[in-house]
């Protein structure tokens, strides 16, 4: 066992699907042509195109029509905030979002800012939950646009997006939501939750990378400002050639998600608790970070005090995991996400996520509290 490499990092990507990887390759080669071209061999992309719509949209239950192809998740978070502030674009407006978002989120926000729009950063509490009072409370007469995400990628924390939907419905401004992580895992009702535009990603459900979409409502007639031009494709929201083995590769992954999510849910949420319960009884000075009852299935965010996670992970070297986003771990910068939610600088410097898939075991799960005890009580020795 000692020698098996384990995969425990899950939020940040997930392995194709063998049936994504086979529904995918006939559109390398025979199946090649352009969608956007108007003969047999661009009929069949196209075709296809529509059938992967259909399925992703079956997931979130919406109307295929809704479903706009975009690069990735970080695409489509621009393009739902830029496009809307751009767009709708008057004196004096704001947008509101909160502490913890993704850095493609927040990013944007920081752009947005630069060029004179106000944004207003709601606190979460200890937990990491945002409070939709305190959403509330941010918006006001020239608030176009809330931006709250479903599921922290961090610390897995669920947002309660229904509440914060039918506020946003309300006070008549629109609700984007980064879905990313809870996209294929949770149920995500865009109707019910009153959700007008959502960003989703195929890597993070045994899809391809390289491919994602954003939801826009189109029963509202939003309209944005488009972020890449050159051609009109996609409704006009999103110029560029198609990826059409990615669009089918990721419509085949909601697919299987949808069939797969309650047993996904159920194997992953024992073994996620299984290592909270043993890393929090086993290793004294070990605190969990985020909700434990409000928090996706597979995602475990635990901090190792007085012991920093890089030392800790290079003494791992079997078990891939991570200190945080996978988009910002290069940098080495601190957990944002921990600091907004108040943990000790030393809490935020020991923090790991271990991230659980459908090929995660009990075995691995054994093996993975076994090996992170033994090296913390080395490590602090």
């Amino acid at each position: 066992m000692s020698d098996k490499f384990i995969y425990m990092d899950y939020n940040a990507a997930t392995p194709a699907d063998s049936e994504v990887v086979q529904a995918m390759l006939p559109y390398f080669s025979e199946k090649f042509g352009n969608a956007a071209s108007k003969h047999h061999f661009g009929n069949a992309a196209s075709a296809a195109i529509d059938h992967s719509r259909k399925q992703i949209s079956e997931l979130i239950h919406c109307s295929p029509k809704d479903i706009v192809f975009t690069s990735g998740a970080t695409e489509s978070n621009n393009l739902a905030l830029k496009g809307v502030v751009e767009y709708y674009y008057k004196e004096n407006i704001n947008i509101v979002t909160t502490e913890i978002e993704h850095s493609s989120v927040l990013d944007v926000c920081k752009s947005l800012n630069a060029s004179g729009v106000t944004v207003k950063y709601v606190k979460p509490d200890e937990y990491g939950i945002v409070r939709p009072e305190d959403v509330e409370k941010a918006i006001d007469g020239n608030t176009i646009l809330v931006s709250v995400m479903t599921a922290n990628n961090e610390i897995g924390t669920i947002q309660p997006i229904p509440e914060i939907g039918q506020i946003c419905k309300f006070k008549n401004v629109l609700f984007h939501t980064d879905a990313v992580q809870a996209f294929g895992k949770i149920p995500v009702d865009v109707n019910e939750y009153n959700i007008d535009l959502m960003s989703i990603s195929a890597h993070k459900i045994y899809g391809p990378k390289g491919i994602g979409a954003l939801y826009i409502n189109s029963s509202k007639k939003i309209r944005l400002a488009e972020q890449i031009n050159g051609g009109g494709h996609e409704q006009g929201f999103r110029s560029g050639t198609l990826n059409t083995p990615g669009i089918v590769g990721f419509g085949k992954a909601a697919e299987i998600a949808s069939s797969r999510m309650y047993s996904d849910f159920q194997k992953e949420i024992v073994q996620r608790d299984i290592l909270i319960e043993n890393f929090l009884n086993r290793i004294s000075f070990t605190y969990l970070n985020g909700s434990k009852e409000k928090r996706l299935p597979n995602n475990v965010n635990i901090s190792f005090e007085g012991v920093e996670s890089g030392v800790l992970l290079s003494n791992l070297k079997n078990i891939a995991l991570s200190t945080g986003s996978a988009c910002s771990s290069a940098t080495l910068q601190p957990s944002h996400v921990l600091k907004a939610i108040g943990k000790s600088e030393s809490q935020v410097k020991s923090a790991i996520r271990f991230g659980i898939g459908r090929e995660t075991t009990n075995e691995d799960i054994n093996y993975v509290i076994n090996k992170v005890t033994e090296v913390v009580n080395k490590l602090r020795n």
